[in-house]
């Protein structure tokens, strides 16, 4: 029965991010969760990103913790620093192996896998996991310009859904996000030492 059939999502997720800003909307990681384990059984969602270690404050820290408790297989690693050959200091943070690595053991206990990535060094790996019979989709979008999916990606994949497409189902409504901001700030200590109306900035234009 096809509502049977083992899911795995590989969300790699600074590319999803970026993926999802191009196209103006934000990720309900709720909804999308929801979403898939609707269209079959949910064997495991993994959500790959990088982490920059020595920041005080990350601002994916909040979300990776969320996903942590909701029902997600969160993987990170520290991003490497280095100096390229003009002397710029650059952030390497590529989870393309660890994805790789799990989406190959993962294989032979689903059906059907389903790679947030538009990154044509996966073409490769989803070639992989179709001799081992499983299907693979891959969602990205080509409404860009640039598209954001490698063409090569794309060509391998068994099924390609756009991105777009989505939005109305794994979008969040953008007045949940200022709702959430709003709650934040009124929950968040007031600096000590801000003087009473001493130009203290509260984000009003």
């Amino acid at each position: 029965m096809a509502d049977q059939e083992r899911i795995a999502l590989f969300i790699d997720g600074a590319n999803l991010y970026a993926t999802a800003k191009s196209l103006g909307f934000d990720i309900d990681y709720k909804r999308l969760l929801r979403e898939f384990q609707s269209k079959g059984t949910l064997i495991r969602a993994f959500y790959y990103t990088a982490l920059i270690e020595d920041q005080e404050y990350s601002s994916i820290r909040p979300l990776i913790d969320w996903l942590d408790y909701n029902g997600y297989a969160v993987v990170t690693k520290p991003t490497k620093e280095f100096v390229d050959s003009l002397g710029r200091r650059k952030v390497k943070g590529n989870m393309d192996i660890e994805l790789a690595v799990d989406a190959m053991e993962m294989a032979e206990h689903i059906d059907h896998m389903v790679l947030f990535s538009g990154d044509g060094d996966f073409r490769s790996l989803v070639e992989a996991v179709q001799r081992k019979g499983v299907r693979v989709s891959v969602i990205s979008t080509i409404t860009t310009q640039p598209p954001m999916i490698a063409d090569e990606l794309r060509r391998q994949a068994d099924e390609f859904i756009d991105l777009i497409h989505l939005v109305g189902k794994i979008g969040r409504d953008p007045g949940e996000r200022a709702e959430r901001m709003q709650r934040f700030q009124e929950r968040r200590p007031m600096p000590q030492t801000v003087a009473p109306g001493g130009g203290h900035d509260d984000g009003e234009e």
